[in-house]
């Protein structure tokens, strides 16, 4: 029931991720949305979801990751009803922010959930296999839910078909899963690293989020960026005095999580870009439509689900490492077949094998890398080494997106005819393949060989198997 109610809620935030954007000129119509003000309808749920995520890890594990859960999924519930009946431009944007605000609280939530549940070992590996397979399909089919509620329902449905989805996930939580005993040892909320993160990621991902329309070089962004990089050094800086920090910096010194968020990192920028860049390209030099371009898709989420099969039956059997490894360099191999599509290609010879290809390395990668990113940790920092990781993939997919979008730009050009836009779209798909050869050097030179426990703090000496690179 755990696995159950954490792999469809994943499944809601990760579609609320790709949703809306198909319905953007549609929105724009009925609300009378300015045209530089729509992009915030995308931009504001990565805002607030991306800032707050170590906040609600943290508060997971001093609040009980099933309160989270439910009072994050409720939130995000009550504000896609918001954002389906809103009239005005703030209301539907006001509504986003709640979304983002939510999904913060239950998404680190729903991986500790998993993470206590599931002991170290083969049962965890497969049900952070499930669960990865279905954020992943979350996103794929996002595009294609977006195309076909728009096309036949109306943009209203983009928000509301939420609502099912987190009933079923809040139905199975309440019925399935325990409420557990709050810690023995209540700790206090480490306010001012709270405000630091929150603060520092949050201006983060508003200062990339705004260089479609100001560019990197600008003041504003420049400046933005500057105050971003402060506020983090300060929150590092702050966590080290800390008695209870919001993240315990000696986690970082576990190779396994270092190298796993740093991994994830790296492949969420080409994951996302990837998906975007292929999209755009079907719809924009193809020719193809909304709804076609997103049941284009279909191939990539079934291979994705293959590929995670296949990660989990080795992972379980051996360790993270050996499905990371050959599944980042699979990708890697799919995008650079991409990187060869041209203006008067077609699905069948420039989209379908390099999607299946991707799909799968994809899919070795997604299941271990969430494996590694808790392997070791205490279950009393279960919350803390999630929010932790969805917050480097969140940043990752945010930042790619908008530094290979700029340089598909800067290729492009002023042009907007399909040969121009062709090569642009290219290039970035083979910089997107430069990432996940990255990913797979992270994984071979950082990630241990086997796997065991972090020290816990609190503990006068060193668990037993303790990981490989980790000082007493």
């Amino acid at each position: 029931m755990a696995l159950a109610a954490a792999a469809v809620a994943q499944f809601v935030f990760a579609l609320d991720m790709s949703v809306v954007n198909v319905a953007l000129p549609a929105i724009r119509t009925a609300l009378g949305f300015a045209p530089l003000d729509l992009s915030w309808i995308v931009h504001v749920y990565a805002l607030t979801f991306g800032g707050l995520l170590l906040l609600g890890g943290r508060a997971c594990d001093l609040h009980g990751h099933r309160r989270l859960f439910v009072g994050g999924l409720t939130v995000f519930g009550l504000c896609s009803l918001a954002g389906g009946l809103a009239e005005v431009p703030w209301q539907l944007i006001a509504a986003r922010a709640g979304q983002g605000l939510g999904a913060a609280a239950a998404a680190p939530a729903a991986l500790g959930m998993l993470t206590t549940t599931f002991p170290e070992g083969p049962r965890r590996v497969r049900a952070l296999g499930v669960w990865s397979a279905v954020n992943a399909a979350g996103g794929a089919l996002g595009v294609l839910a977006d195309g076909l509620l728009t096309e036949y329902a109306g943009w209203r449905w983009v928000m509301l078909v939420n609502l099912p989805i987190v009933a079923a996930a809040l139905a199975l939580v309440l019925a399935g899963v325990p409420v557990g005993a709050r810690p023995d040892r209540r700790e206090r909320l480490d306010v001012l690293g709270a405000v630091l993160a929150t603060g520092g990621v949050g201006l983060l991902v508003f200062g990339v989020v705004r260089t479609d329309a100001r560019g990197w070089a600008s003041p504003d962004t420049v400046a933005t960026l500057a105050a971003a990089a402060a506020l983090l050094a300060a929150f590092a800086f702050a966590e080290s005095r800390a008695s209870a920090p919001l993240l315990r910096l000696g986690l970082l010194r576990s190779r396994w999580v270092a190298g796993a968020n740093l991994l994830v990192f790296l492949a969420a920028a080409g994951q996302f870009a990837a998906f975007y860049f292929v999209s755009l390209y079907m719809q924009h030099v193809m020719g193809m439509g909304a709804a076609a371009t997103g049941t284009a898709f279909l191939p990539f989420s079934a291979s994705l689900v293959a590929g995670t099969i296949m990660a989990t039956r080795v992972t379980a059997a051996r360790t993270p490492r050996a499905a990371l490894v050959p599944g980042a360099l699979l990708a890697a191999v799919g995008l650079a077949w991409f990187a060869f599509i041209s203006p008067s290609g077609g699905f069948l010879t420039d989209v379908l094998g390099p999607c299946i290809i991707t799909g799968v390395g994809v899919g070795l990668v997604l299941a271990p890398v969430a494996a590694a990113a808790t392997t070791g940790v205490a279950s009393r920092e279960a919350g803390m080494a999630s929010g932790l990781f969805n917050s480097s993939r969140q940043l990752g997919g945010c930042v790619g997106l908008a530094v290979l979008a700029t340089i598909a730009a800067l290729r492009t050009g002023p042009a907007t005819d399909p040969a121009a836009l062709n090569g642009g779209y290219a290039l970035s798909l083979a910089v997107t393949a430069c990432l996940f050869v990255l990913a797979a050097v992270v994984a071979i030179g950082v990630l241990p060989r086997c796997g065991a426990a972090i020290p816990d703090p609190q503990s006068a000496t060193p668990t037993k198997n303790r990981l490989e690179g980790t000082p007493s």
